[in-house]
Formats: structure tokens, sequence, C-alpha cells
């Protein structure tokens, strides 16, 4: 079976039979030996020389490839951390504006309610101070219309007595005295 295999070969590369084809392609013990020897000796020079750096730069390509998908696992993790730490600040930054708009508002209230009490002080103040002077004004008016009376009553009196005060200074003190004793209330 192996020597009809090797014939198909053999057939197929041009030689037929063995016999007179290509002699760099008829099957000699001589050539077998030499091809597997130099098969060999390329085989272990390939491996001393070749397959170990090879491998060497295989190792390091995975090496590198291994470091570098350890250092995207870090920093994927610093990603999530940082992602964590951004959210935190971001709540605490919407805590703070809440804080600060409520104080504001406190503010504003305080600051409204310390206006209308202002506005109450002074417009009780106005008033007093209008109540104070409708007050003096109808005092003043009462004394000016208790002295137009007395000097009418002295007029009427004079008058009706027959009588004048001779000076000015008697005349005002009569003037008083019935002022005095006159009770408008």
């Amino acid at each position: 079976m192996n020597m009809t295999i090797l014939n198909f070969i053999l057939l197929l590369a041009g030689g037929g039979d063995g016999g007179g084809g290509n002699p760099l392609m008829t099957p000699h013990l001589g050539l077998f030996f030499w091809t597997v020897l130099i098969f060999v000796l390329f085989w272990l020079l390939m491996g001393k020389f070749a397959f170990k750096p090879i491998a060497m730069a295989l190792k390091n390509r995975e090496d590198s490839i291994n470091d570098s998908l350890a250092a995207a696992e870090k920093a994927k993790e610093e990603m999530a951390a940082l992602n964590a730490e951004n959210e935190r600040i971001m709540i605490e930054a919407r805590e703070e504006k809440a804080r600060i708009l409520r104080e504001a508002k406190e503010e504003g209230d305080r600051y409204i309610s310390n206006a209308k009490e202002k506005a109450s002080a002074e417009a009780k103040k106005l008033v007093d101070n209008a109540t104070l002077e409708i007050t003096n004004q109808k005092n003043a008016a009462i004394q000016e219309v208790k002295n137009q009376v007395g000097m009418l009553a002295v007029e009427m009196a004079e008058k009706v007595l027959g009588k004048e005060l001779k000076d000015q200074k008697d005349q005002q003190n009569y003037v008083s005295d019935l002022i005095s004793k006159i009770d408008l209330n």
C-alpha cells in the first residue's frame, strides 16, 4: 500500500514507474537519508536560532497584551471609582444648591417680614404723630375759641354794664379770668 501511494505521487510528479523520470523525485535510500539529515539539521538550527527568538517575541507579545489588559481593567476600575466620586459630588452639589436656595428663601421671607414690621411701625408712628398733631390743633382751636368767646363776652359785658376797662392790661386780666372759668368740654 505504501508503495502504491508513493508510485501515485511519483506519477503525478512526472516520474511514472520509477524507471526514467526525474532523478530527484525517485526515492532512493541515499537521497532519503540526506534529505532527512538536512531536514533534522535545519530543524535543530531553526530551533536554536529562530524558534527561541520567535517564542520569546511571542511570549513578550503575550506579556505585553496581558499587561495592557490589566492596565485596561485597572483604568476601568478607576473610571468606575471616578464615576462614583462624580456622582457623590453631584449629589453634594444638589444638596448644597437646595440648602442655599432654602436659606435664600428664608432670608427673603425674613427681609419681607422685617420690611412689613418696619412699615407697620412707621405707619403707626405716622398715625400717632397725626393724632398728636390733631389733638394739638384741636386744643389750639379750643383755646382760640375760648379767647374769642372771652373777648365777645367782655365786649358784651362792657356794653351791658356800660363799663369799659381803662387799659389793655386790665382788659387782658379780666378776659383770662373769664376764659379760665368757661368750660367748653
